[in-house]
Parts: structure tokens; C-alpha cells; sequence
């Protein structure tokens, strides 16, 4: 699957987050001088910048978030972050945090550096802005492919928005009338130009149609939104946008787009996976080496090609525990499976297996937790006879996951089980926060100490 056009974005948010810290801590250590005394104060700041940045939504600015938005994001982020530099430096002279002989500073250099701070980040922030607005429309890069599907006057509203403002960054391909709509034409146009996102009136399309729309998206990664009718209440979690006065509604909002969340789970991911390889599989893995060797023939690791993000294929690492055989890629585990070796059963009862996959989380191809990713074959199959089975591979896939700790893992043995391992997948895509990952990787913990009944 080829990668969305327009969505290279997605790398400035994280330039403009590194930026930010790197000048906060320029400026409150150029103040201390740069003596050391002022790191403990610097690093605490940025983490504090990060924090604050969250709950403010400073970094959610988007092609077509306007200016005074993203201006009181920047009074609300500096407004915040000048009370948290007085709180810090009361701690700091109060010796609740360090004691120094002298004062850091005055009530009007917290000032000054936290104007300094915003001055320049906000600086920078616009610059970016309108950057961008200007690459679009004179190079017509950073866009994305729309087509509308509907008529009436907020279909004609939106194709206007499109049209007019190139800032943006969309280019709308087709407007497909209501009447007498063919839905095969509309796929086939959507997959022969590439479309990255399909806008939907829902005033004039009808809800048979908006399934099948809703369900070809899906099934072949495109991003589907909404122009709401007035009249209607829908009891989808949508998200809610608007672009200029055209309201649009997004079908689920994924949390793990968004560039802090991404970079606090592949900063866990590092240190965790860091941490197993290091301490666990250093020395378990020439045991477990002997042991797989002296019980059969054959490597020691067995790897074979998974989808992952984005549907992209990529090598997933095992502790070979079945005898060489010419099913491996074509036929899933079963109970009391014959390939399986001896020291295959002891090794699947644990999912000691497993652990190779780490250096996958590390390699960037997996997450420590996501949707567990199947053989190529099941992929193929499933994606048009599952509903909504492609959802899952908007996210790295796992090494455990939700639907796991639910018991929903290992062999396939009805539609029952698929079905109900894509629902809990796409729970997890849309309500994916750090604490629910911790909460998923104890559970498993427990699960694999406690011996559970499809491991095998």
C-alpha cells in the first residue's frame, strides 16, 4: 500500500516539538550562563513545556486550523508556562527542590525568558505556517487528493472551499452527484486517482450507500468524513471540524496520530524492548539456542512476512518451536498440532517464542502492544470477508494486544474468534492511551504465569 501524498507533515510536528525544547533550554541556560546549576531548572522547564503542551493542544494545528486559532493556543501555552517558571523557581529558592546561595532570578527575568521563550517559538510556529500555505499553492505539494460524494448547498460549499483556498492543501478531484449514483464507478476512480480522503453529504447520500463507502474506506485504508445535515443526530464518535464555516465530521479519531502520543509509545517501545534484549534475551537466548538445536533440525529463529503498518510487509522474528515444514506459511497452529517440537510446546505455553519480536519493536516494524499481525495468507483472506478488518493496520502491530488479553489469541478456529479480535483491535485504535498499554501488558504477564488455553 503506497503512503498517503501530503501526509510528510506528520515529520513537522516533531522538528517544531524539538525546536521548541531546544530553544526553551538555549535561552534559560544562556540566563544561568550556563553553568550546571541552571541544567536541573532547564530540563524540568521542557518537561513541563511538553506537559502543558498536551493539555493545551498547542502542537494540534492542522492545513486548516486559522490563524487566530493557532494565536490563542500560543496566549494559553504562554499564559501557563509563565506560571508554572514562578512556581518552579519558589521551589527552587525555597530548597524544596535545590537551595542555592544566591537567587535565580527576579520576578521580571521569569518574565523575560518566558517572553524570550514565546516570542521566538511562536515566531518560528508562523513561519512554519505560512511556509507551507505558500509551498501548496506555488508548488502544489503537501495536498491531498478529495473527491465529495452528495449535492446540496454544503456539498457545493465545500467544493468552493476546496477550489479556493490552494492554501490548504486539497485538491478535489470529482464531486459525484447523488442522483443515480454508482457506487462501483466511485470506487474505481478513488483507487485508479489515488484519493486520500472521501467527504460524504449526508443530507443526500443514504445510509445503505454510506455503509458500503464507509466499508470500501476501510478496507483500503482511505480516510472517509462527513458533511453533516442539521436535521440529523448521529450516535457515531465522530470528531468534529471545521473548514472555514463548512462543518466536517471525521469517522474515529486515532489517538496514536498524534505526534506526542507517537513519540511517547516509540519511547516506550525503546526502553522496553532495550530492556528484554539486554536483560532477558543476552543470556536466554544461547540456552534456549541449545535446546532448540539438540531437539531438531533447523535454524534457531524461524521469520516469516507479516503486514504491518499501513499494510506494509515486513520479516517477524520467532523462536523456531515447530519441525521444518512446508505449511508454515499457509496453515495457522492448532491443538495438539504435530510439527510442533518438544521444546516448542514449552516454549508456545509460555510464549517464550515470541521474545525474538522485540527486536522487530526495536527495528520500528512492531509496537510493544497493537494488533497482533497475521500470516499473509489469513491477511488476504480476511480483508474481504471480515467487516472492518483492514482498520487494524492503522497502528504498528503488537506483540500482545488487547484482543489477547480478552483471550482471543492463537488459532482461528471460528469466525466468532476474528470477528471478536477485531472488535477489541479497534477498541484499542480508538481509545489507545499509555495507561490502558501498561494495563494490556500486565494482564499479559499474569496470562502467561497463569498458563492460558489457546497457547499452544
Amino acid at each position: 500500500m503506497k503512503k498517503k501524498k501530503g501526509r510528510f507533515s506528520r515529520f513537522i510536528r516533531p522538528i517544531l516539538n524539538l525546536y521548541d525544547l531546544g530553544i526553551i533550554n538555549l535561552i534559560i541556560l544562556y540566563h544561568f550562563n550556563f553553568e550546571t546549576k541552571g541544567l536541573v531548572f532547564s530540563l524540568l522547564s521542557s518537561l513541563a513545556w511538553i506537559v502543558i503542551s498536551v493539555f493545551t493542544n498547542f502542537y494540534k494545528v492542522y492545513r486548516f486550523t486559522p490563524e487566530i486559532k493557532i494565536f490563542s493556543l500560543i496566549i494559553k501555552q504562554f499564559f501557563v508556562f509563565t506560571l508554572f517558571l514562578f512556581a518552579l523557581i519558589g521551589f527552587f529558592e525555597s530548597g524544596d527542590l535545590l537551595s542555592f546561595s544566591d537567587p535565580l532570578f527576579s520576578a521580571n527575568q521569569i518574565i523575560l525568558i518566558s517572553i524570550s521563550i514565546i516570542v521566538v517559538v511562536a515566531s518560528f510556529k508562523f513561519v512554519v505556517y505560512y511556509l507551507l500555505l505558500k509551498f501548496r499553492v506555488v508548488f502544489g505539494g503537501n495536498y491531498r487528493k478529495t473527491v465529495i460524494i452528495g449535492s446540496g448547498q454544503q456539498s457545493e460549499n465545500l467544493k468552493d472551499y476546496f477550489n479556493d483556498k490552494k492554501e490548504a492543501g486539497f485538491k478535489l478531484k470529482k464531486v459525484f452527484n447523488s442522483a443515480n449514483l454508482n457506487l462501483t464507478a466511485v470506487f474505481d476512480f478513488v483507487l485508479s486517482e489515488s484519493i486520500d480522503e472521501i467527504y460524504c453529504c449526508l443530507s443526500t447520500t443514504d445510509d445503505d450507500k454510506l455503509n458500503q463507502i464507509t466499508n470500501f474506506a476501510e478496507s483500503n485504508l482511505k480516510e472517509v468524513k462527513y458533511i453533516p445535515s442539521f436535521g440529523k443526530i448521529y450516535s457515531k464518535k465522530l470528531s468534529y471540524q471545521n473548514y472555514g464555516l463548512i462543518p466536517v465530521l471525521s469517522l474515529r479519531t486515532i489517538h496514536l496520530e498524534d505526534s506526542f502520543n507517537s513519540f511517547l509509545k516509540r519511547s516506550f517501545d525503546i526502553v522496553f524492548s532495550g530492556l528484554v534484549l539486554l536483560l532477558l534475551m543476552s543470556w536466554l537466548t544461547p540456552i534456549l539456542a541449545i535446546f532448540i538445536k539438540i531437539n531438531s533440525s533447523g535454524p534457531i529463529f524461524f521469520k516469516q512476512k507479516r503486514n504491518g503498518f499501513n499494510f506494509k510487509e515486513f520479516w517477524c522474528y520467532k523462536f523456531r518451536s515447530m519441525k521444518l515444514n512446508k505449511e508454515a506459511n499457509t496453515t495457522q497452529a492448532t491443538k495438539n498440532d504435530y510439527r510442533v517440537t518438544k521444546i516448542g510446546k514449552f516454549l508456545r505455553k509460555l510464549s517464550l517464542d515470541e521474545l525474538p519480536q522485540f527486536y522487530n519493536v526495536l527495528k520500528g516494524e512492531m509496537s510493544v502492544v497493537g494488533p497482533r499481525p497475521h500470516m499473509l495468507k489469513e491477511n488476504e483472506k480476511y480483508k474481504t470477508t471480515i467487516d472492518k478488518f483492514m482498520v487494524r493496520h492503522y497502528v504498528k502491530p503488537g506483540i500482545t494486544g488487547l484482543a489477547q488479553t480478552k483471550g482471543f489469541r492463537g488459532e482461528i478456529e471460528t469466525t466468532h474468534d476474528i470477528v471478536n479480535r477485531i472488535k477489541y483491535d479497534i477498541y484499542y485504535i480508538e481509545n489507545w492511551s499509555f495507561v490502558l498499554d501498561i494495563k494490556i501488558i500486565i494482564i499479559t504477564i499474569i496470562n502467561v504465569i497463569g498458563g492460558e488455553k489457546k497457547a499452544y
